[in-house]
């Protein structure tokens, strides 16, 4: 079951008391098609968001920033939103950013003991204002978070860690993630040169169980310990994944499964000369994927792809530039096989220009395969190099919002794959004031839009931006946040899927045949 569908499910389940719940006959489709027609788009009343642990590095601090967008047809006094420590089984055990880690009684690696706790952390106040907060993020744990009411509906958090020095030196930035039970991570790594560990993040009151399996260029890499992995309830357990097998492989794909219960995740690829950065899952597979947002002064990107059904996939490449979309010199198709994964250099691909890559199907008598997709993209060159990861990322249905943005340095992107789109962007009050700011953009059919987002009028500390898609084809949009230092253009971007904060719910009735006694 794929993460939309749990999502909708969800916020079925929890507008069912509000909404009522429909009744369910054996009428024919007609019927079917009536029910859908009066299905009313309404505003989810509960959501989950989970932060993987940040850093166990004495030289990083994490930046959290909270907001919920104002809703038409919200309850504007009832509901709360605020993240709550996670636990960490792996007591008194380095992991990521410290020394490697040591193996834990799952035989994982682990990582730094939480405090837990019940102190709630950045609890909103109101929606339309972000709040925000900065942490040592030496010992800070995985946090846990829910929203309800009128801060359900769009509610983000953005955790964003800055590391000064060592070998995972540089800016990671993550969006928290809703739990689910499948997910995909091309572009992990189980190279010398890189530890890649994925945080596992249970949100419930009951152990999940969860696979962990890696593809590599032939295929399915060979487990050396058991894959499977319990993780305690309202616990985070972080597992290196390089001691999940003995082959090494620069470029691979994670798919991490909950058998039972369902889990938060996210891989921090930490890369021993190019920086580090969290690995954003991709969307769900797709015939058609779009990677938005590669900087114009990206000096390399390297795509990594795998099809994980039985058939092998012919995709075209095509870059969406500012003006129109072309054919990489060298890269014009790619043929994936199945269960495997394929990862192609495409260079400074860019040329001084911002862009999107766009995969579709080559052609052919067979129906088009679905992939799963990723982009490693560099800037700076030799010791200044600074890595990060931009997923396939899901179209905006509705809206989407990036949490932390600053007066300088972000940079939004939008592609539109088809046809042209109009957009309104919209930056909310700063965490310490101001007013927010709306603007109408236009992105034709088959172009990236690289543009520095509005900012709240007279507004201080971190804001919001959210992207509302108001007509036209299908938008997909990622947000970088650029914070140079000390000569390294230390950077991370952020995917911008639908928020989900509206579900389509049927019109509540009644089978009154349901109460004859006969």
């Amino acid at each position: 079951m794929n993460r939309t569908t749990l999502s909708l499910i969800g916020a079925a389940t929890a507008l069912a008391a509000v909404t009522g719940v429909a009744a369910l006959t054996g009428g024919s489709s007609d019927d079917a098609d009536s029910a859908a027609k009066a299905a009313a788009r309404l505003p989810v009343q509960r959501s989950t968001l989970l932060c993987p642990t940040p850093s166990s590095s004495d030289v990083s601090s994490t930046t959290y920033t909270a907001y919920t967008p104002k809703r038409d047809g919200v309850d504007a006094k009832d509901g709360t939103a605020e993240l709550l420590p996670a636990q960490n089984p792996a007591d008194d055990v380095p992991g990521p950013g410290g020394d490697g880690g040591k193996d834990n009684k799952n035989g994982k690696k682990g990582g730094q003991a939480s405090p837990g706790g019940d102190k709630p952390v950045l609890p909103l106040k109101e929606p339309g204002k972000p709040v925000t907060t900065d942490e040592d993020s030496e010992g800070a744990p995985a946090l846990i978070g829910t929203a309800d009411g009128r801060f359900a509906p769009g509610w983000t958090v953005q955790q964003t860690t800055t590391i000064d020095a060592g070998s995972g030196r540089g800016i990671l930035g993550t969006a928290c993630t809703a739990p689910d039970t499948d997910f995909w991570f091309p572009g992990v790594s189980t190279d010398k040169n890189r530890q890649d560990f994925v945080h596992l993040t249970n949100p419930d009151d009951a152990a999940a169980e969860v696979d962990l399996k890696l593809y590599g260029p032939s295929g399915r890499l060979k487990p050396s310990t058991d894959e499977s992995i319990t993780v305690p309830p309202r616990s985070t357990v972080p597992v290196l994944l390089s001691t999940l097998t003995d082959q090494r492989a620069a470029g691979a794909s994670l798919r991490v499964t909950a058998r039972t219960g369902r889990i938060g995740t996210a891989v921090q690829a930490v890369d021993q000369k190019a920086g580090s950065d969290w690995l954003p899952a991709s969307a769900v597979p797709s015939t058609s994927v779009a990677i938005p947002g590669i900087p114009k002064d990206a000096t390399s990107a390297r795509l990594v792809v795998l099809a994980p059904g039985s058939d092998d996939a012919d995709l075209k490449v095509r870059l969406a530039g500012p003006n129109n979309s072309i054919t990489p010199a060298g890269h014009e198709s790619l043929h994936v096989k199945s269960g495997m994964t394929t990862a192609i250099d495409l260079g400074d691909v860019t040329k001084g220009e911002p862009g999107s890559l766009l995969l579709t199907p080559e052609g052919g008598d067979g129906p088009a395969t679905p992939v799963v997709a990723g982009l490693q993209v560099t800037r700076g060159k030799g010791s200044d190099q600074e890595t990060a990861f931009i997923p396939a990322t899901g179209a905006i249905e509705r809206s989407a919002t990036a949490a932390d943005n600053r007066t300088k340095g972000s940079t939004l992107s939008l592609v539109a794959p088809g046809a042209t789109a109009k957009v309104r962007i919209t930056a909310s009050a700063g965490a310490g004031g101001g007013s927010p700011v709306s603007k109408t953009y236009e992105v034709k059919g088959g172009t990236t839009q690289a543009l520095e987002p509005p900012r709240p009028a007279s507004g201080k500390g971190p804001y919001a931006v959210t992207v509302e898609r108001l007509s036209g084809g299908p938008v997909h949009a990622s947000r970088m946040l650029a914070l140079p230092e000390g000569g390294v253009p230390m950077f991370t971007i952020q995917p911008l899927p639908d928020d989900r904060g509206m579900v389509a719910v049927p019109e509540a009735g009644q089978d009154l045949s349901l109460l004859n006694d006969d």
